[in-house]
């Protein structure tokens, strides 16, 4: 009989529920069943189903306990972030949760900024603006009279919403608390004077619990349902990155990290958080990580430049596209990644053929140009990302260790290995899953610590180093880089 932990792991666009177990070889990761997240559009809103994601964990549930040779120890539910659910004083929720690409939230943190000023919000919190940041949903639902937020009587955040549906117990996990921009940095609990600006006490909120505690069990309907026992539900790292980061294959703790997917997160972790003047300027994040850990990070925009592009070129391949930016003239145009004509425009590629016309620079005429712009580019951003974290690291910075999808690109990974001009470790692709298993592992008692768990998976997981090449040419890109950027 294997010992599995359930992980029930969540992205924007899609989810998945799977099975890790651990072997004297190392992990091992089974996928149970796999599903799209669709977003709903109504009366102008954008909102998750959250019930169909609650059946299809239940499906992976089910599926899980009609398995011969599978004992499921735990489980545990990562999502993305910042995004909640109103639950009503019966505990019912109120209405399906909104998006956080809802436009509902445009201009929501001026509005907030004056009442509360902006660097009083980020002293507290250190956490960057970003306009569907919890706080500035909440605030907007209050200024709105939304009829959900004026009946509430706790608040959710995603993951937890699904554990309350699993357990029936209500908790507020702390890694993806912090995204809501809600949790004060130094006491890493919630920040009361921002809770009253928004009308709200810490009594909304459900138990504030940290990686690793247990939610509760399994509820007697979804046993019956499933076929399951009393499975203990733990609190893994709740928000999807900060499991990521935990399962960071690094030997030693002087690495940053880039989660690379449809958005590219770099970080580096620390003990404390880091907030002051520079962090604030260049808008980084101090967010909660696992093991007492700050994850000092920047949102970049990532794959979703060449995602968006992809809807307009039919089904082709990434091999393919890699190919046709292989064979292109290097350096031909760049654009500055984050500009806020990516956001969201109606057509990516006409949005990157706009912005290298208006920089003066030749427009990307075949799909191969497109592509090639888009990935020197972001190794490009990526390079001054790392340098701004250097600076404000309290340990050198000896590799960049990249996790998630965009850690099977080896074109990309080369080229930011090239920019960076330090060696970049790529894998684990499943961190997030496995990051989730972790947690889970050590509650249960089957590992000693994130050292060691991060040591494990340096060994079990195939990992691919690159080291940097042509550096005096992609030091005189960055030179260019740097005037548009």
């Amino acid at each position: 009989m294997k010992h599995c932990f359930f992980a029930v792991d969540l992205g924007a666009t899609s989810g998945r529920t799977i099975l890790g177990t651990f072997t004297p070889q190392g992990l091992e990761l089974q996928d149970v069943n796999r599903f799209p997240n669709h977003l709903i559009e109504v009366g102008g809103h954008y909102y998750w189903d959250i019930y169909e994601l609650y059946r299809h964990i239940l499906e992976g549930l089910k599926l899980a306990a009609r398995m011969d040779d599978v004992q499921i120890t735990s489980i545990g539910i990562d999502t993305w972030g910042v995004d909640f659910v109103c639950v009503g004083k019966d505990g019912g929720l109120l209405r399906q949760p909104y998006s956080y690409r809802d436009p509902h939230t445009k201009g929501a943190p001026e509005a907030f900024f004056n009442r509360v000023p902006r660097k009083q919000v980020y002293g507290w919190t250190g956490i960057q603006v970003m306009n569907f940041n919890s706080l500035f949903q909440l605030d907007t639902l209050r200024r709105n009279k939304d009829s959900a937020l004026e009946a509430v009587d706790k608040i959710l955040f995603m993951p937890d919403a699904l554990s309350y549906l699993l357990t029936g117990e209500m908790v507020t996990e702390y890694t993806i608390a912090t995204t809501a921009q809600l949790v004060n940095a130094e006491t890493r609990r919630l920040e009361s004077a921002l809770l009253k600006e928004i009308g709200l006490t810490e009594e909304h909120f459900g138990r504030f619990v940290y990686p690793g505690e247990k939610v509760g069990v399994l509820t007697k309907e979804i046993q019956t349902i499933t076929g399951l026992g009393a499975i203990p539900v733990i609190a893994v790292a709740g928000h999807d990155t900060a499991s990521a980061v935990a399962a960071v294959p690094a030997l030693d703790r002087n690495f940053a990290y880039l989660s690379s997917g449809t958005w590219s997160l770099m970080g580096v972790e620390t003990d404390a958080p880091v907030i002051n003047e520079e962090t604030e300027a260049l808008n980084f994040t101090n967010e909660g990580g696992v093991a007492g850990t700050i994850r000092l990070l920047k949102n970049i925009c990532g794959m979703w430049l060449l995602e968006r592009c992809r809807c307009d070129w039919e089904e082709i391949s990434y091999p393919e596209l890699i190919a046709e930016a292989e064979a292109c003239e290097p350096f031909r145009s760049l654009i500055n990644p984050d500009d806020a004509l990516f956001a969201n425009p109606m057509n990516m590629e006409q949005a990157i053929r706009t912005y290298c016309a208006d920089h003066h620079q030749p427009i990307p005429e075949t799909r191969g140009q497109v592509v090639r712009c888009i990935f020197e580019s972001l190794a490009l951003r990526y390079r001054q990302v790392l340098e701004n974290l250097r600076n404000l690291s309290p340990r050198p910075v000896e590799a960049l260790h990249v996790i998630g999808g965009g850690s099977r690109n080896d074109l990309l990974n080369q080229w930011t290995a090239n920019a960076v001009g330090i060696p970049v470790v790529a894998g684990p692709s499943e961190a997030t899953a496995i990051g989730n298993v972790m947690i889970q592992a050590l509650t249960a008692g089957a590992a000693s610590d994130v050292v060691s768990m991060r040591q494990l998976i340096n060994r079990s997981i195939p990992l691919k180093t690159f080291t940097p090449e042509n550096v005096e040419v992609w030091n005189a890109a960055y030179l260019h880089f740097l005037q548009l950027a």
